[in-house]
């Protein structure tokens, strides 16, 4: 079996609008078995829309215009997303792929417990397990993520936003998906908090063997994180390589630029160069 879990050639989007807007252009990509793969550019340089047209979440006036995604499943099997129809998506979505979006955490339903949430992922893609099975299934989600079993019956008001941002990564997981994008996850989370989802989804990628696609306008959050990181500008990624390669030794000016907008902790005030 390849190390190679998902193949993206020559992907591209067009916000079919007057003018037409180029959203990502040619864009192509493979992502391995097990890494963390940080996907780090500006706000409106394209991540999202490449994170969603890859699952073919995209609505109107946005048009994949071309390239192919190739799933290359455990099974053995290669998987072409693009030419999956409507049903067999809906099936394919979270089983093979899933995703947290970006402001997940707030978009539970804030009149059902969370618990119930959780279960109806298992009743739309598992419908053979009966009720008590997929409590046992929640439950243990719940401990996974460290929420704990007993908050099952919580609403989402009642949980901090760490806990309900668990809850999505929980949603996540449920199936056992073997690649997870995470749409800046983090974000509205303070940085302990933050410092402690990114240690957990560490811990859960290792555990279960998931790929993780984490998108985030946070440079150094990612050469943290992450194993490999492609920078996007303007629709097309410029520069891609290990975080090690893009911290020490940057090629494209955009990169260098990213790097320096950051301030450091240590050294003279002032314009940062690299």
């Amino acid at each position: 079996m390849s190390n190679t879990l998902l193949s993206v050639r020559d992907f591209s989007v067009v916000y079919d609008v007057d003018p037409p807007v180029r959203a990502v252009t040619e864009v192509s990509l493979d992502l391995q078995r097990g890494e963390i793969f940080g996907l780090a550019g500006e706000s409106g340089c394209g991540k999202t829309t490449l994170a969603y047209g890859i699952q073919r979440l995209l609505k109107p006036p946005a048009v994949i215009t071309g390239g192919e995604v190739i799933l290359h499943d455990v099974s053995g099997t290669d998987i072409d997303i693009n030419s999956l129809d409507a049903a067999q998506m809906q099936s394919f979505r979270w089983d093979k792929i899933s995703m947290v979006f970006q402001g997940a955490m707030n978009a539970l339903n804030p009149v059902a417990p969370i618990g119930r949430q959780l279960e109806d992922v298992f009743i739309v893609h598992r419908p053979d397990l009966s009720k008590k099975e997929r409590r046992t299934e929640v439950s243990e989600l719940l401990e996974i993520v460290k929420v704990g079993a007993e908050r099952a019956r919580s609403f989402p008001h009642e949980l901090s936003g760490g806990m309900r941002q668990r809850v999505m990564i929980a949603m996540a997981l449920a199936l056992r998906p073997q690649l997870m994008i995470m749409d800046e996850p983090t974000t509205a989370l303070d940085v302990l908090v933050q410092r402690e989802i990114l240690k957990q989804i560490s811990t859960l990628r290792h555990e279960f063997g998931f790929t993780v696609v984490f998108i985030t306008h946070d440079l150094p959050l990612l050469l943290e994180i992450s194993d490999r990181i492609a920078i996007m500008k303007g629709g097309e990624i410029v520069e891609m390589g290990t975080s090690e390669q893009l911290w020490r030794n940057p090629q494209n000016d955009y990169t260098k630029t990213l790097l320096a907008s950051f301030p450091r902790l240590t050294g003279a005030k002032g314009v940062v160069s690299r």
